[in-house]
């Protein structure tokens, strides 16, 4: 059976297959991919490759509707919440768009001493590697590729290999976009070959979002061949509740934060950290209103929350979920039938337990209660991650505090699902480091050349 293949975690049942690229092929691409870098980013202005990247836009918007569909069927994602990920790309690849040509400006470099002047000249530097996981497929494709396009960078998109039809999909867009051939080419390779694509010397850096396990092997593949790494990879971030006049509100952006798509995201709320005056109320009403979603079929416009992404996914909660209980946790909810999981809650989670460090990738949620400001930051950096978190306080000198204190890449102050194209991603820790979207992905896999111009 080929290694990519789709099999709807909802019903068990194997759809479409696709073949594993062949070694040859897959030079043929490396090659291609090489020469359409000197077309595409010397030949091609900043505007010019920013009108076609607009178009790939447009065109996901145009396709909402088959792209939300072909998710669902791949990672079970219910479709209300893949049209929004449909949706969210395309203001992605219109922010680079529009911002484009500021992005690239040059930079003037104000001299110390001597005449004349110097500037710093953005500069593509060639083809980029995305590895990219399954459970934002289109997502984490636009937040790689919007930016390395508009610089100029060619890519070679290896996806998950069980979203080949989504990967598919992509590529006829950028196709159909009008892309030169080899600025954007899909890649079904294993990864072996993917090894051999890190290590080939046409290929100038590697960017990757997935487990930590998958990015560790990636950068020892890339350190040996002196290759820039991106990394953007697992999180256990906290949800820090300090004070709050609205209880309610703040249990529904908890729920939200946690449980959307299914609980399986990197920057998920995934450990509550709550005031002693407030734990009680909190996990009463959190609880109830967790027990209270129903996992059901993604495709069904009610669907609050779909089935985990594969049997190897439930499989991985399961056991966690029985390990926690096992070393002293109480468990509510959490029960699980095929690939789909209800959402629970954890407490009573201590230092001890093997789960008070893991990531919890699936819809349940861990309740600290703490007596102190300074106690609930420290349970919020006692974890190997950094990615990203939120505070929730009615003290905004208290919220800034703690934000600074927040061993993470990204704090939310008093609000959740405030993601944007124009807002940097990524983490601190073992989540990762580099940055994605807003400016600093642009100088991600860019040449800063620095021109200094005699008197």
């Amino acid at each position: 059976m080929s290694d990519y293949a789709v099999t709807n975690p909802a019903t068990g049942e194997l759809g479409k297959t696709y073949p594993t690229i062949g070694d040859a092929e897959l030079a043929d691409a490396i090659a291609t991919a090489d020469r359409a870098h000197s077309v595409w980013s010397r030949a091609a202005t900043v505007e010019e490759r920013a009108a076609l990247v607009r178009r790939v836009g447009e065109l996901h918007s145009e396709r909402r509707d088959e792209l939300a569909e072909i998710i669902g069927r791949e990672m079970g994602k219910p479709v209300e919440q893949g049209l929004g990920e449909v949706d969210f790309c395309a203001a992605i690849y219109e922010y680079y768009a529009d911002n484009a040509s500021t992005l690239l400006a040059d930079e003037p470099i104000s001299l110390s001493e001597g005449d004349g002047s110097a500037f710093v000249r953005r500069s593509s530097v060639g083809v980029i590697l995305g590895i990219m996981p399954w459970n934002f497929p289109y997502y984490q494709v636009a937040r790689f590729a919007g930016p390395n396009l508009v610089v100029g960078n060619t890519i070679l998109l290896k996806h998950a290999s069980q979203c080949p039809e989504s990967a598919a999909a992509m590529e006829a867009i950028f196709d159909d976009a009008g892309f030169p051939g080899g600025a954007y080419t899909n890649i079904y390779a294993t990864n072996d070959q993917i090894a051999d694509v890190i290590a080939d010397p046409r290929v100038q850096g590697v960017s990757v979002t997935g487990s930590e396990r998958a990015g560790a092997a990636v950068a020892e593949i890339a350190g040996r061949n002196l290759k820039k790494v991106v990394l953007e990879l697992g999180g256990s971030d906290p949800f820090v509740l300090l004070s709050t006049d609205d209880l309610d509100g703040v249990v529904e952006s908890a729920v939200a934060a946690r449980l959307d798509n299914a609980g399986q995201s990197c920057n998920a709320a995934k450990r509550f950290v709550v005031a002693a005056d407030l734990y009680e109320p909190f996990v009463s009403k959190l609880t109830e209103a967790l027990t209270a979603v129903e996992p059901g079929d993604p495709f069904s416009s009610d669907a609050e929350m779909g089935p985990l992404s594969s049997a190897t996914a439930a499989d991985r909660l399961e056991d966690q979920l029985r390990r926690a209980v096992a070393e002293g946790a109480t468990l509510v909810g959490g029960t699980r039938e095929g690939n789909f999981v209800s959402p629970g809650i954890l407490t009573g989670v201590t230092p001890r337990n093997s789960a008070h460090l893991e990531e919890f990738f699936g819809p349940i949620a861990m309740v600290y209660r703490v007596d102190s400001e300074d106690e609930a930051v420290a349970v919020a950096n006692d974890t190997p991650y950094g990615l990203g978190s939120f505070v929730f306080t009615t003290d905004p000198d208290q919220a800034l505090r703690v934000a600074d204190r927040i061993e993470a890449g990204m704090v939310f102050v008093n609000v959740v699902g405030a993601d944007a194209a124009e807002l940097p991603f990524g983490g601190v820790k073992r989540s990762g480091f580099g940055r994605e979207l807003g400016r600093y992905a642009t100088e991600e896999f860019v040449n800063r050349k620095m021109i200094r111009i005699g008197g």
